[in-house]
């Protein structure tokens, strides 16, 4: 998985919904039911998403968010930084004052290059990406859900 955090996920799957949904005006309610995200936190990154300018905002009846830029113009890294440091170097494994003081850790060379790569990720996927995938409103059900479905229609079909 990529190195960002559980608010900074949680933010991108609020646009990435909202995104896919374009161009409606959603609430937090629908938004946060259908990202498996609580009301309450999906109303508190909404506001701050649209206080950063990425959304508009409608009280009322008919009301919501909406994207209020393009897709096409918003990277990753944007939202992520709205929610966490993203300029802070790697931290080593072998605690404060190791490496860039003499010699490097072992691990070194490999956190640079996941945390550059990372960063370039971030950097060059824009929002435009959930226009094109097929993504779904919903959670996928899982197999767990899918098999007791089964196991209960087999069962009305066994007593009929």
């Amino acid at each position: 998985m990529l190195t960002y955090g559980k608010t900074a996920s949680n933010a991108i799957a609020v646009m990435s919904y909202l995104v896919a949904n374009a161009p409606h005006r959603v609430g937090s309610e629908v938004i946060g039911k259908e990202r498996g995200i609580s009301k309450v936190f999906t109303a508190k990154l909404l506001s701050q998403l649209a206080r950063a300018g990425f959304l508009s905002s409608q009280p009322g009846p008919g009301g919501g968010y909406a994207l209020l830029k393009d897709p096409a113009e918003i990277r990753l890294i944007e939202i992520v930084a709205l929610f966490e440091q993203v300029d802070q170097s790697s931290r080593c494994p072998f605690g404060p004052g190791w490496c860039g003081h003499g010699k490097p850790c072992p691990l070194h060379h490999t956190i640079v290059d996941l945390v550059d790569r990372n960063r370039s990720f971030l950097e060059d996927i824009r929002l435009s990406v959930f226009q094109q995938a097929s993504v779904p409103a919903t959670k996928p059900r899982t197999r767990v859900a899918k098999t007791a479905k089964k196991t209960a229609i087999k069962a009305r079909a066994k007593r009929s």
